[in-house]
Parts: C-alpha cells; sequence; structure tokens
C-alpha cells in the first residue's frame, strides 16, 4: 500500500476532528488506525472526504490526536491520566503515551535491565541453546521500535544474514527474505527510515561486489537494491544512517579512503560527499586516522568521527570539510584484531536526545555539552567487548562480542501516579 496522505474526519463521540492520514501513520503498525487505513480507508485522495466514527470519548482522543501531531503529551487538568492510559491502549497506542511522560534513554544515568541471550543465531534451524561453534557472527545492530531490533551476521543472505528480533525476550521472529539479485551477498551495515525501510549493506566476496538493500522492515521483504557502483564509491559501506530531516541516506566507508556521503533515495542522487586519505597498507593505520565510525548529527549540522585510537573529530557540513580532532581519550587500539585479544572491537558511535556515545571494548562512554565533554561511562562484567550497540526511545541495546549476549540499558523511570 502506497503511504496515504488524504485527509480524514474523525466523528469521536460526537466531536468532529479533522486530521491527515499521515499523522495517524505515526500511531504506528500496530494502532487501531494503521489496522483501519490497511483495510477500510480509501484516503488516497484529498477531493473526497468520509466521516468515520469512533465510540469513545472525544476530550481523551483530543489529548492523544494531539500527541500525534507534536510527540509532546499535555494532559489538561480536567483530564483523568489513568483515563489516558487505559484509552491509548485501546487505541494501540499505549507505547507513545509512556515514551512521551518519561525521560529519554540517558547516559548519565544508565541501569542495566537485562540480559538477553540468543540473539546472534541466524543460521538454518537449531534449537534454540547451542555450542558456540554454531553461531553465526553478528555484524551491526539496529533499533526499529519499542518491541523490535535487527541483528545482522556474516551468514550469507540467502540463508539468513538478517533477523527481526524480540527487544525484550531475544526472540527471533524472522529471517528477512531477499530476492535472487542478492544470493550470496552478506549483511553488514544497517540503517532504518522513519517509513520504515530498511537498509543493509551487501558485498558479495566471491566477486567483490557492494550494493544496498531495501526492505520492508514490517513485511521482511526486500523491495528494492541500490547498486552503489556507478559511482565513484567502489567499496563497501561500514556505516548507514537514515537522516530524518533530509530524508537522506548517510553512507560512509572507511577502507582503503574514508568516504561519507548524502545519498538522496528517493531521487537516486548524491547530494553531497567528502573523501579523505587512503590506506596504504595496515600499518597505516598507526599513523594516518583512517576512521572506524561516523555518526552525523542533525541538528548542528555536523559529522562526528572516531577513529582507530578513539580520538573523536568533527566535521560541519557548511564548511570546507576540515575535521576539528581532539585527542585520544582511551588510548590505542591494537591493530591486528585477529590475535585474539579480548579487546579487538573497533570504536563505535551514536547521537541520542543531545548526547554524543562511543563505544570501545566494554565500555560505553557518554559526552555531553557544546563541548562535547566526557560526562559518564558504564559498562558490564559479562559479555566481552562490545560489538555494536543502538539507541531508541529509552533503550540502549549493545551487542556483546564473545558471547550471545544483549545488554539492554534504561533510566530509571519516576513512578507512575
Amino acid at each position: 500500500m502506497g503511504t496515504p496522505k488524504g485527509r480524514v474526519k474523525l466523528n469521536v463521540g460526537g466531536r468532529i476532528f479533522v486530521t491527515t492520514a499521515t499523522t495517524l501513520e505515526f500511531a504506528g503498525q500496530n494502532s487501531l488506525f494503521r489496522a483501519m487505513l490497511d483495510e477500510n480507508w480509501n484516503l488516497h485522495s484529498d477531493s473526497a472526504i468520509t466521516e468515520h466514527f469512533i465510540d469513545r470519548d472525544p476530550d481523551y482522543f483530543a489529548v492523544l490526536l494531539n500527541l500525534l501531531r507534536t510527540g509532546e503529551l499535555y494532559i489538561p487538568p480536567k483530564i483523568d491520566k489513568k483515563l489516558v492510559y487505559k484509552e491509548a491502549e485501546y487505541y494501540g497506542i499505549l507505547d507513545h503515551v509512556r515514551s512521551a511522560e518519561c525521560d529519554k534513554f540517558d547516559g548519565n544515568r544508565p541501569r542495566l535491565a537485562r540480559s538477553i541471550t540468543g540473539v546472534r543465531y541466524l543460521g538454518p534451524s537449531k534449537p534454540a541453546r547451542m555450542a558456540g561453534a554454531v553461531w553465526r557472527m553478528a555484524n551491526n545492530l539496529c533499533w526499529i521500535d519499542s518491541e523490535n531490533i535487527v541483528v545482522s551476521s556474516d551468514e550469507n543472505l540467502d540463508s539468513g544474514g538478517m533477523g527481526l528480533f524480540n527487544a525484550s525476550t531475544g526472540e527471533l521472529r524472522y529471517k528477512f527474505q531477499v530476492t535472487d539479485v542478492l544470493k550470496g551477498y552478506t549483511a553488514d551495515a544497517l540503517g532504518v527510515s522513519s517509513d520504515n525501510k530498511l537498509f543493509s549493506s551487501c558485498t558479495k566476496s566471491t566477486s567483490n561486489k557492494h550494493g544496498i538493500g531495501v526492505w520492508d522492515q514490517v513485511a521482511g521483504k526486500q523491495i528494492d537494491f541500490l547498486d552503489w557502483s556507478p559511482y565513484k564509491y567502489q567499496h563497501n559501506a561500514s556505516r548507514l544512517q537514515w537522516l530524518h530531516d533530509t530524508k537522506c541516506l548517510m553512507i560512509a566507508s572507511f577502507h582503503p579512503r574514508n568516504d561519507i556521503s548524502l545519498y538522496d533515495v528517493r531521487n537516486d542522487k548524491v547530494v553531497w560527499s567528502w573523501s579523505g586519505v587512503y590506506a596504504r597498507s595496515s600499518y597505516d593505520i598507526a599513523c594516518e586516522k583512517i576512521f572506524r565510525d561516523v555518526v552525523e548529527i542533525e541538528e548542528s549540522s555536523s559529522i562526528c568521527i572516531v577513529d582507530w585510537n578513539e580520538c573523536l573529530g568533527f566535521m560541519d557540513l557548511r564548511g570546507n570539510g576540515t575535521i576539528n580532532w581532539r585527542n585520544s581519550i582511551k588510548g590505542v587500539i591494537p591493530f591486528f584484531p585477529w590475535e585474539g585479544r579480548s579487546y579487538s572491537c573497533y570504536p563505535k558511535l551514536a547521537f541520542h536526545e543531545g548526547q554524543l556515545f562511543s563505544s570501545l571494548n566494554d565500555t560505553i562512554t557518554v559526552y555531553s555539552g557544546s563541548d562535547w565533554v566526557p560526562t559518564s561511562q558504564f559498562q558490564q562484567s559479562h559479555g566481552g567487548p562490545i560489538w555494536d550497540f543502538s539507541i531508541g526511545g529509552d533503550h540502549l541495546f549493545a551487542l556483546h562480542r564473545n558471547e550471545d549476549v544483549l545488554d539492554v540499558w534504561d533510566t530509571p523511570r519516576s513512578p507512575m501516579t
């Protein structure tokens, strides 16, 4: 189904509300509104507006509709908060209310909520708990919503590759389907857009071909393949990030050259690009700023970069491409991770709710303020170094390298009254 954009007239308990189908779609896949949009409503045109009746209290509906419009929850004094929760549960948007009412994830007040095992197996059907030899190595982790995460593994896409997991239990819900064009590719970097598209960089080692697969993450079906070869960026993307403000996909590659580009998916066009130093050999890592991860900070139109030594650099997208580097924070990590050292995971970055996060080994460092001063660190004693982590809503998910452990961190909530 295409995304409907028409106006919607709702008669809720005798009061008329006019909104758009786009606003109602923010309620999510499991909401009453999305079910009605998919099955019953023909809203693709503004020419005809049909009135739809919902037999509920209009005062409470007004509070929830405003939440969908603005993302903020305001409960007037005359409204019973407990009944707001009940009405939100009826409409299937209780998560929206809880998320708006509680604090977002705060890296300065982290709490280990739970540890989940079993999220890394994406191979052929096997018992849920098996020896380590049958577990496929996870590559990347991506937060989808309050209920789901996606993990990519080193398994070929035609026999596994990417799975949607329950964010609370680690249960594998389904493996993403692929078309013949992606048979034999391996999934790597992940990104998800605001319209439910999942992007994964894909590599075919036998032919050294690269591209970006696109899936409908709700249906689990592949819907497109972006062949990156027509562009000058011939190597695999190590980092994907959907930019909500510009509706572009940030694509970054780190070897044999640092490349960053902003790609307009709708118009199949690169709208901004930057290229840096080549790595002439593995030994260049010791003396050159070879990137290990990048993240765009949309609110400041800048990109944050971390190199092998966990030096942080910042580039203003409106400037001339100059990177302002900070001093190393934790010292040099080993150049040769294949030597079997326990601290061989590369640094990873994330940005969430005004805070910058960087992982190295088993520790996550949080930076805050305009000068990005380190304000806190947190770590877990088991699971080994962190291979990847992802933040969404009020949770941080950290996938560990040595064991099938996914740590879930949150911020303690204030008790509901």
